[in-house]
């Protein structure tokens, strides 16, 4: 039987159970979501690094004068980093042809516990249903929607982007966990509801009170972007595409 569980942090990930899984992590505020936008806009080559250590090592095997490095530690931006955080921060004419570093205190590390699984997706809002789509024409059989959360705490925009995936989904037939079953109902209620939700977490509320209303509304942007990006040896890759099981009606 098809698995699917959410996982409401990354604290709970289990990387012995992750073998033949597909893994789609989402740090919807902001690390995911930078990441994403990073290799749209064109940057050669794209490393999430789980820590400011391993950024260093991945650093140090690059041309220095092709590398950019960017992200957040404890949500402030890292002394001697050439940029933050925030997608806005990665236009193409920054990054296009650019090795890129990315570091971040949930997200990115996120995807490093996630590093046994099979296949590892990195989800947001922006690519909500095309991540949907990957993941049914993949034809895998076991999934863990990983909400990256907040040094261990839950968070509304994560599990949101978790519901969204699931809203883009057909689960009939699946087995979902708790949490899977709490998100689909949440998408359900939710529906066509994004910004509202986005606006009312603790980490929206920072956006609006700060006046990023116009970086939340590229975040909350559902659909906005048809890229699915895979991390495979350390890098962000375009997604390969999926080959799904040849139906019986298709072989005729």
């Amino acid at each position: 039987m098809k698995r699917l569980r959410v996982l409401m942090t990354r604290q709970e990930i289990l990387p012995e159970r992750l073998g033949g899984a597909t893994v789609v992590v989402i740090d919807v505020l902001l690390a995911t979501t930078t990441l994403l936008t990073i290799l749209e806009n064109g940057a050669r080559r794209v490393f999430p690094a789980g820590s400011l250590e391993e950024a260093e090592v991945v650093r140090s095997k690059l041309d220095a004068r092709s590398v950019l490095r960017g992200g957040e530690q404890d949500a402030e931006r890292i002394e001697g980093y050439d940029l933050g955080p925030y997608p806005g921060e990665y236009p193409p004419e920054d990054v296009a042809d650019r090795d890129v570093i990315f570091v971040t205190t949930n997200g990115t590390r996120a995807i490093a516990d996630a590093a046994p699984a099979e296949n590892v997706l990195v989800g947001c809002l922006r690519n909500a249903p095309a991540v949907a789509r990957h993941l049914e024409d993949s034809g895998t059989d076991s999934v863990y929607l990983v909400c990256a959360g907040a040094t261990g705490r839950f968070t509304l925009e994560d599990f949101l982007g978790a519901a969204v995936i699931m809203s883009h989904l057909d689960t009939e037939g699946w087995r979902l966990n708790d949490a899977a079953w709490t998100a689909r109902d949440f998408a359900e209620r939710h529906r066509d509801r994004t910004m509202e939700v986005l606006e009312r977490g603790r980490a929206g509320r920072w956006f609006v009170e700060h006046g990023r209303r116009e970086e939340l509304a590229f975040v909350g942007d559902v659909g906005a972007s048809g890229l699915v990006a895979e991390v495979r040896d350390g890098r962000l890759l375009r997604a390969e595409k999926a080959n799904p099981p040849q139906r019986v009606s298709d072989a005729g």
